[in-house]
């Protein structure tokens, strides 16, 4: 689409709106912002945005302005069944996001990942990989900076890799060259109407490839393997051999067209827990297919130290350690980190906003392997009732209110040997903008304790 002097409407002004509205106007676009919250919420996001010719209508989303369009771009956390977007379809109005006008765009071979868990670890690993082996790259996405920004920084002997969320993926009729699935399990069950509809929206991400891609599938994963990609396939295992990559006792291997080789020792890997395993296998069958060996593999894998708000080691004094694993916006995801620390006393820092996701099977494992349970935000009443449910005594669980708050009780709580472990199960949505903005908070409350003498720094 040539988007000189189109009226181009964009749907919802988080992160990545704010840099498709600025895209836009640079392509000569004429661009309206719409978002239903107020302006005193988006003060930062309109200071983005105040040296362009832009129309903002906020605190609604009326039909209107936002109609009279050419084109419709809708950010991913606005729902399909917004009455504007319903109204959009009804008049005929073409209707895109930022995700597909940058497939639309790029000139270099995109990798795509997505997952409900453990996609964010993938995505900055596979980045890493590819840069040792020499390959110009850009990682974004759903993570770090939006990619449209950067179009012109990209040029076709460069590669882009991108994490993609449910959200992202479900308008596309596109799909990357290389695409990754690293498991598909119930997440995001408070914005999609079913466990059937988000695995549809994730298998977006290899429904459209052309037989001459690849996806990377998840072998022990039931949701991930049961797709169905029209390309070239190759899976990752933890339990059994497998064309692609695969746990073997300690050995991490590849193996391709008959030929079997060591990418590195999961003693020497630094990201605590299996599920990080699993990741470092989907990285490496990425790098695999995009024609990287083994060499350029075991070098990004081994000195890859981890993500910040993913098992991020943030302090650690008298034998206590503060650990923030913010990124956990399920309960999938926090079972996974008390996984990793297993056998380490915990303190959990939980809750945040429910998902409409089963908690049985977290609430069995908080009773069994936490010495503590400090609740903050919507879900906390949710998350101890489930706690209590699978035996922890009331004793053990600690209401809180906030981060920070529970921060300061944990410090007061804890023993040496244990770990301070924020890892929510929610999302961040009830107190902050992300859970990034969450993790910090986490940061800044140790760091507060620190500076007061409580804590040391890591």
């Amino acid at each position: 689409m040539d988007l000189r002097g189109k009226r181009a409407s964009v749907v919802g002004l988080a992160r990545e709106g704010t840099d498709l509205a600025r895209y836009l106007v640079s392509e000569g676009a004429r661009v309206l912002v719409n978002d239903a919250r107020p302006a005193s919420e988006l003060a930062d996001r309109i200071a983005q945005l105040a040296d362009l010719d832009i129309d903002l209508v906020l605190g609604g989303h009326p039909f209107g302005s936002t109609l009279d369009a050419d084109v419709l771009f809708v950010s991913p956390g606005v729902p399909p069944e917004l009455p504007l977007l319903q109204e959009a379809a009804r008049r005929h109005i073409p209707v895109s996001s930022a995700t597909h006008l940058l497939f639309e765009r790029c000139p270099a071979p995109i990798v795509g990942i997505t997952g409900s868990s453990g996609k964010t670890t993938t995505t900055t690993l596979v980045g890493r990989i590819f840069e040792r082996a020499g390959r110009r790259t850009f990682v974004g996405g759903n993570i770090g900076v939006p990619m449209l920004g950067r179009l012109s920084e990209i040029g076709p002997d460069d590669w882009v890799v991108l994490e993609l969320s449910s959200f992202q993926l479900e308008p596309l009729d596109v799909s990357p060259q290389i695409a990754a699935v690293t498991n598909i399990t119930p997440n995001h069950l408070d914005r999609h109407p079913s466990m059937e509809a988000y695995t549809a929206a994730k298998a977006q991400i290899v429904n459209h490839q052309r037989p001459t891609d690849w996806a990377v599938l998840n072998a022990d994963d039931p949701g991930s393997a049961g797709l169905r990609p029209p390309g070239r396939v190759v899976r990752f295992s933890l339990q059994r051999p497998v064309e692609g990559t695969f746990l073997d006792g300690d050995a991490l291997l590849l193996q391709r067209e008959g030929c079997r080789e060591v990418i590195c020792r999961r003693a020497d890997l630094h990201l605590p827990g299996l599920h990080n395993v699993a990741n470092v296998l989907t990285a490496c069958a990425i790098a695999s297919v995009a024609g990287i060996g083994s060499d350029a593999m075991r070098a990004g894998c081994l000195d890859f130290m981890g993500v910040a708000h993913r098992l991020e080691l943030v302090a650690d004094s008298n034998g206590v350690r503060y650990v923030n694993d913010s990124i956990a916006t399920a309960p999938e995801r926090s079972m996974a980190a008390l996984a990793a620390l297993h056998g380490t006393p915990i303190l959990l820092l939980a809750g945040g906003r429910d998902k409409h996701l089963p908690m049985e099977e977290w609430g069995r494992m908080i009773a069994e392997s936490t010495r503590a349970l400090l609740l903050f935000g919507e879900a906390a009443p949710l998350v101890e009732r489930a706690a209590l449910a699978a035996g922890l005594s009331a004793d053990r669980i600690h209401q809180a209110g906030t981060v920070s708050q529970a921060v300061e009780l944990a410090s007061r709580l804890a023993q040496p040997g244990d770990v301070v472990l924020l890892s929510p199960g929610g999302t961040s949505y009830d107190q902050y903008q992300d859970f990034e903005e969450r993790g910090a908070d986490f940061r800044a409350a140790v760091s507060a304790l620190t500076a007061s003498g409580t804590v040391a720094r890591a």
